[in-house]
C-alpha cells in the first residue's frame, strides 16, 4: 500500500469522525435494549419553545408511568484554567441538552449532548428521534 493511499484513508477517517454524533446514551435499565416501552408521558415544565415543540413530536400518554423529562442550558462558562487550551483551539461546549426517562424515581434511559451554542429545535428533534429509535 502506498504512502498516498494510507494518507487518503486517514484523511477520510478524520473527516468522517468530525461528523459523528457525540451524544452520550445510557441504558440504566438494560432490558430496554430488547424490550421497547409501550408508552411514555411528558408534561412541559414551561412554555419555552423547546418544551412546547417536544409536546408536538409524539403522541404522549398522560397516564403512562414512564415519564420523559427535558433539560437544557446555554451560556455555560467554565472558569477552570485547565481548559484554556481547549477553549481557544476548538468549539468548546457552552450548552447541553438532556432527555431522561424514569419510571417512578428509577432512571431508565438518558440522552445527553454537549452543544457549542444554544439548544435548537433541530437539536431537540435529533435527541428525541434517537430516543424513539432506542426505546420506543
Amino acid at each position: 500500500m502506498s504512502v498516498q493511499s494510507v494518507f487518503n484513508i486517514f484523511a477520510i477517517a478524520f473527516l468522517l469522525s468530525g461528523c459523528s454524533d457525540n451524544a452520550q446514551i445510557n441504558y440504566y435499565d438494560k432490558s430496554l435494549k430488547t424490550k421497547k416501552l409501550k408508552c411514555i408521558s411528558y408534561s412541559p415544565e414551561s412554555n419555552n419553545t423547546l418544551d412546547l415543540e417536544l409536546s408536538k413530536l409524539y403522541k404522549f400518554n398522560k397516564n403512562c408511568p414512564n415519564r420523559l423529562s427535558l433539560s437544557y442550558k446555554s451560556d455555560i462558562v467554565c472558569h477552570s484554567p485547565y481548559n484554556v487550551a481547549s477553549k481557544v483551539n476548538s468549539n468548546f461546549p457552552s450548552a447541553y441538552i438532556t432527555l431522561e426517562v424514569r419510571t417512578g424515581f428509577k432512571l431508565r434511559y438518558s440522552y445527553y449532548k454537549d452543544l457549542t451554542g444554544k439548544a435548537t429545535i433541530s437539536d431537540l428533534k435529533d435527541a428525541f428521534n434517537r430516543l424513539k429509535d432506542d426505546i420506543l
